[in-house]
């Protein structure tokens, strides 16, 4: 049976915009970016990432209250869960099948993470994983080459500097099933909406919690900004840091590894390695000390009747994919 990067492809030869255009084209983002566009960006970098350096010497004097410390708790898991069990297991490589809602909460939910409009972070998902670690690979660390110096600018591009680039990827040759959807297509271009959504709700919250304007700053900086800087570093140590180093237990044609002190902070996502060795898995830390809330969510929902066909892996396909110890090997 064709796998879900096979339809993939076969989608992105046989669909009519993907050659020139019959597919419509009116997601958020198109396949250039606007000198705009790029200084939002810089922008929506920079703040929360000074907002993130001050949180420690702000949190020393100020203090930091435990309303905003749930907020900030509060709406990173909910960000990291769309971003992880939506943008990615489901909608990129389709780890299990979803119900109506569940497919829209997910598409909100990960637009709420603030890191881009849906149908592009899929196609510059399944671009990366199409070319991973080789040439045509949006994010790679080794683009420039295996020297320290060329990894450090390497480490670097793959953390921020990719996303700077004005090529874009083709989100109706990548992304042909999500371009077609009227209401993920909808979800997507409303991205500018849900990123204000994602930065309001938590100053109102606490404003009206404590009926004061403090309370609305203090939500602000700690639900808004530290933790969308958060959010954004460790999503991006996933292309970054965990095509550098980690652990390499199981076979893959490229240089993913398994991070185990990222696993909390990315739901699961830290365990690269078994991920692209076997990318529609909808579970990534498959040994049992291996943290990984997103499968344990996608479990729930299986449940609850939200999702089903869900791809777990068993062992046996575990086990094929894991490399040879060097005693087997001998």
């Amino acid at each position: 049976m064709a796998s879900r990067s096979d339809v993939i492809d076969e989608a992105s030869r046989n669909t009519p915009g993907a050659a020139g255009g019959a597919l419509p084209s009116a997601t958020l983002g198109g396949e250039r970016k606007r000198s705009l566009e790029q200084l939002t960006l810089l922008l929506f970098i920079v703040v929360p990432f000074l907002a993130l350096l001050a949180a420690v010497p702000l949190a020393w004097g100020w203090g930091v209250s435990w309303l905003d410390l749930g907020l900030l708790v509060v709406f990173y898991y909910i960000g990291c869960h769309g971003i992880t069990i939506g943008f990615h297991r489901y909608f990129t490589h389709g780890s299990f099948k979803a119900k109506r809602p569940l497919r829209i909460a997910l598409a909100v939910m990960g637009s709420l993470a603030v890191e881009g409009p849906l149908v592009r972070w899929v196609a510059d998902h399944r671009r990366h994983h199409k070319f991973s670690d080789a040439e045509g690979d949006p994010h790679s660390p080794w683009r420039f080459g295996e020297t320290i110096p060329a990894l450090m600018k390497g480490l670097w591009w793959a953390h921020v500097g990719w996303m700077f680039d004005e090529e874009q990827t083709p989100q109706e040759k990548y992304a042909p099933d999500l371009v077609k959807d009227p209401a993920i297509r909808a979800v997507s271009r409303q991205f500018v909406l849900w990123t204000a959504v994602s930065l309001l709700l938590p100053p109102l919250i606490a404003g009206l919690a404590t009926m004061s304007w403090w309370g609305a700053f203090t939500g602000f900086f700690w639900g808004s900004l530290v933790r969308v800087a958060l959010l954004h570093h460790v999503t991006w140590s996933i292309n970054s840091i965990c095509h550098a180093v980690g652990k390499r237990p199981f076979k893959s044609r490229d240089r993913s590894g398994n991070v185990w002190w990222l696993a909390v902070l990315s739901c699961g996502e830290s365990w690269h390695n078994l991920h692209h060795a076997d990318p529609t898995s909808a579970r990534h830390g498959v040994e049992r000390w291996q943290i990984d809330s997103s499968a344990r969510l996608i479990r729930w929902f299986e449940q609850l009747g939200w999702a089903h066909d869900v791809r777990w892996p068993s062992r046996e396909r575990i086990d094929a994919r894991r490399k040879p110890r060097v005693a087997d090997a001998a």
